[in-house]
């Protein structure tokens, strides 16, 4: 992974657009009241706000991020893998005024990152057809977290991508990068228009399509197959929609007990791609 000296570059790129004389005005004022306010967690127009230790960390190594400005504490600015450049834009607040910065409740952890949204990622990017690297497909599951520890799960196990309907999906934020603890910025993230046609095309590119649910026959185990996979999984309680589930070449459920009648989605995406992975 990048060093944290390599964000200079795009935060060069960001310091350069600003007028001298606001670049020489030193830092001051509370973080608090900045624009957004408490418990919105709302960055600048056209920007994203992450926060955690990992979430950030991880974005600062990107270096397809362009990077805004760092809120931080001192002792949180210490806990760091490397060293942030001389000139990179950082004001030191207490952990009282980052509150004010992010969603309300959300453990922050001394670190609030400004940054420009990730570059769009198209499908045809990532269908290789690497058999032990899955692609896994979201139904209309609009729970940040959710899609966040997903992403996670995603990025552990090697999946190639995730794939989302763009309508139906919540946006890249804070609560997403906090759940996904680094994997947003290293897991390519396919939003789409038009998720039926996305599943033709990973057809196309010679991946088996298996949608959970715990109506089907067989186990997942029963219906993996031994080239490129995608996983699909609907949303808690509704599942998959009906035109989604036609586009599957099969249906599979996870052999959990009787005294339990469903895990929650970003749990049973965790035990799929444990399954693809260990085939």
């Amino acid at each position: 992974m990048p060093s944290l000296a390599q964000a200079a570059t795009n935060t060069e790129n960001w310091t350069n657009m600003m007028a001298k004389g606001e670049r020489k005005r030193a830092l001051r004022g509370r973080a608090g009241r900045m624009k957004g306010g408490r418990g919105s967690g709302r960055a600048s127009a056209g920007q994203v706000r992450l926060w955690g230790r990992h979430a950030v960390e991880a974005a600062l190594k990107n270096p397809d991020r362009v990077h805004r400005k760092l809120w931080a504490t001192r002792e949180a600015i210490d806990t760091l893998d490397g060293e942030l450049p001389s000139d990179f834009p950082v004001e030191y607040a207490d952990v009282t005024d980052l509150a004010r910065l992010v969603a309300k409740d959300a453990p922050h952890q001394g670190l609030v990152l400004e940054c420009a949204a990730l570059e769009d990622i198209h499908l045809d990017e990532v269908l290789d057809g690497d058999p032990e690297r899955p692609i896994v497909v979201l139904d209309q599951v609009t729970d940040p977290h959710n899609v966040g520890a997903i992403m996670r799960s995603a990025a552990a196990f090697g999946a190639r991508a995730l794939v989302t309907q763009d309508r139906h999906a919540p946006p890249e934020g804070g609560v997403i990068g906090k759940a996904a603890s680094g994997a947003l910025e290293v897991l390519p993230w396919v939003r789409v228009v038009n998720l039926a046609r996305a599943l033709e095309q990973m057809a196309e590119a010679g991946y088996w399509r298996i949608g959970l649910t715990g109506a089907a026959d067989a186990t997942l185990a029963e219906a993996l197959p031994a080239g490129p996979v995608a996983l699909v999984l609907g949303a808690e309680g509704e599942g998959m929609r009906h035109n989604i589930e036609s586009h599957c070449d099969a249906l599979a459920k996870l052999p959990i007990g009787e005294r339990i009648e469903s895990l929650n989605v970003s749990n049973a995406g965790a035990i799929a791609l444990y399954a693809v992975a260990t085939r």
